[in-house]
């Protein structure tokens, strides 16, 4: 139990979710919000105005232009576009480090959590029942906690690789097993202390095994979908791809077909070059 303690004291090391995308994000579902007071949210904000300028001025939006200002910037994004931006470089800090526990060099979860992310969003829209932006939010936050769990992960990887080799364990099932608590569970408790909705911790805590939530099991279907395609793709893929759990199930709530698949993989193969962008901005 006290081991258990130590690993979740380090969560505190992570960089929070600033406050100004929490206020951003409850503005942006405000239909009666215009972009006067989204870009004077951003502008707020010192860091969220430099990174949000330099993902709009990247080669993923194509502008032959420079924007200059916030509202310019969020004038041609939009609201939805505003606020995936501003998400993006909440979370760019914390997902950039390399994660030797899940063997994950510098930069790869940050492409992985990008990847799945505009997967799921993609997934949301094509079954048109859920929130794709809703579902964009939690996708990309969903793996936040193997940046507390890596070190862990490492420490103890023989006993953890020797439960997947032996066929009974997914990877997430083996940290459990040895660790006593998994990167989901430590994921939904920083969603909880940053003040994201219940909703969302439920979803993160769940996203391997989406029909748990059943308040919610549609999104959560989709952001294990966007989890399950960078699987196929080989997108970001480190040492936990091992041994995957496939969740027909979650497929079979979607209405998900296999040319479904085959378009979501095609259409996110035509996008990469565009994301590579953003990714590199």
């Amino acid at each position: 139990m006290n081991h258990i303690k130590t690993i979740v004291s380090g969560i505190a090391r992570l960089k929070p979710i600033p406050q100004t995308v929490h206020r951003i994000m409850h503005l942006a579902q405000n239909p009666d919000t215009d972009t006067d007071e989204l870009a004077k949210a951003v502008a707020c904000d010192p860091m969220l105005t430099a990174n949000l300028l330099k993902d709009a001025n990247s080669a993923y939006y194509g502008r032959p232009g420079k924007f200059e200002t916030v509202q310019q910037a969020v004038v041609f994004l939009g609201a939805v576009e505003t606020v995936k931006l501003v998400l993006i470089a909440g979370c760019r800090d914390n997902l950039s480090k390399a994660q030797g526990g899940y063997d994950l060099q510098e930069g790869e979860l940050w492409r992985y959590s990008l990847s799945s992310a505009t997967l799921a969003k993609a997934v949301a829209q094509k079954t048109g029942a859920v929130d794709s932006q809703f579902v964009f939010t939690v996708a990309m936050i969903k793996d936040i906690g193997k940046v507390v769990l890596s070190q862990y992960v490492s420490e103890k990887y023989e006993k953890i690789r020797l439960l997947v080799d032996g066929g009974t364990h997914s990877f997430r099932e083996a940290e459990k097993a040895v660790l006593g608590i998994d990167h989901a569970e430590l994921g939904a408790m920083a969603a909880k202390i940053w003040q994201f909705s219940p909703k969302m911790v439920d979803i993160i805590r769940h996203h391997h095994h989406p029909l748990e939530c059943r308040q919610s099991a549609r999104e959560a279907a989709a952001v294990y979908m966007g989890d399950l395609l960078c699987m196929m793709l080989g997108t970001g893929v480190g040492a936990d791809g091992l041994a995957y759990r496939f969740q027909q199930q979650a497929i079979d709530l979607l209405g998900l077909s296999d040319s479904d698949i085959q378009m979501l993989l095609v259409e996110f193969e035509e996008q990469m070059d565009r994301l590579a962008g953003l990714l590199n901005a």
